[in-house]
């Protein structure tokens, strides 16, 4: 069976899917979820998971930080990211890499040229007890993180990171250049943000 994850976020990065699937010979396809909205609204407790950032030149330690993630928005509305190809076992991984998400079939709404290949797409969206609508006002999020995504967007091809840009609610968030200070992180898991 031909398996796929939609990517929204970080996992677009070939370098970050590449080192939790352990494979440099990504497969992503450009593709398109309707029936979502992408915004940063995954909240971790920067203090007590498995990393923990400070602020680069002051060492601040903010309590959270902010992620992005999918919610269920106004009909007709489409989010771009990327096909990534899996197998059940990268699933598996993929599962553990993104701790404070769960995965969900999104395949009747996925759309794009040459996605018809799959036969079942999958994609993570936050679990209840990380979804912040409204975020606390002291949330960051890590620029390292928003660099990434951008990159990759700007990568996966022409137009993509327009794309992005105008389907991703942004919030008010700072964005803080940071450094980890501590932490006991899964394998695979990004140790940037």
């Amino acid at each position: 069976m031909s398996l796929a994850v939609f990517a929204y976020g970080s996992l677009v990065s070939r370098p970050s899917a590449a080192a939790t699937l352990e494979r440099g010979d990504l497969d992503l396809v450009a593709a398109t979820l309707t029936g979502r909205r992408r915004a940063f609204t995954l909240l971790r407790d920067n203090r007590a998971c498995e990393k923990t950032f400070a602020r680069r030149g002051d060492d601040w330690v903010p309590d959270h930080v902010l992620a992005l993630d999918l919610v269920e928005g106004e009909g007709g509305r489409a989010v771009n990211g990327a096909l990534l190809s899996v197998t059940a076992a990268e699933l598996d991984r993929l599962d553990r890499r993104e701790i404070r998400y769960r995965r969900i079939e999104v395949t009747a709404a996925i759309g794009g040229p040459g996605t018809g290949r799959f036969e079942r797409v999958f994609t993570y969206v936050a679990k209840p007890e990380h979804h912040a609508p409204e975020p606390p006002a002291t949330a960051v999020v890590i620029a390292a993180y928003e660099q990434a995504v951008e990159a990759a967007f700007a990568e996966l091809s022409e137009g993509e990171l327009d794309r992005y840009r105008a389907t991703t609610e942004r919030g008010t968030a700072e964005r803080i250049d940071a450094y980890l200070v501590t932490g006991s992180i899964p394998s695979g898991n990004p140790r940037s943000w």
